[in-house]
């Protein structure tokens, strides 16, 4: 979460992170809202649950994709050449999806 902070990033992340980023005015780490029997979720709420998941969606299909194919066990080269194959692999993947 420092390091996030000091570079001026933040993350996505699902409801299993919650509590991990407790500054509420600078949040690094952002997460959505649970309910529970006595919290039903606001319309807002819900959709930025929504909205979440959306930008979450195609990162997590994207790390299935990797444990499917078993790439990174397979992989012997310096890391910057390997975030360019794959970030070529997903992107051959999803125009083969999209068509």
């Amino acid at each position: 979460m420092t390091h996030l902070r000091a570079a001026g990033l933040g993350a996505l992340a699902d409801l299993g992170f919650r509590g991990l980023d407790n500054d509420v005015r600078d949040p690094v780490i952002v997460t959505g809202f649970t309910a529970s029997r006595a919290h039903k979720l606001t319309t807002g709420q819900k959709e930025v649950n929504r909205v979440l998941a959306v930008g979450r969606a195609p990162v997590e299909h994207g790390f299935a994709d990797l444990k499917n194919w078993r790439t990174l066990t397979k992989l012997r080269t310096d890391p910057a050449r390997a975030t360019r194959l794959l970030r070529a692999l997903l992107v051959l993947t999803n125009l083969e999806v999209n068509r």
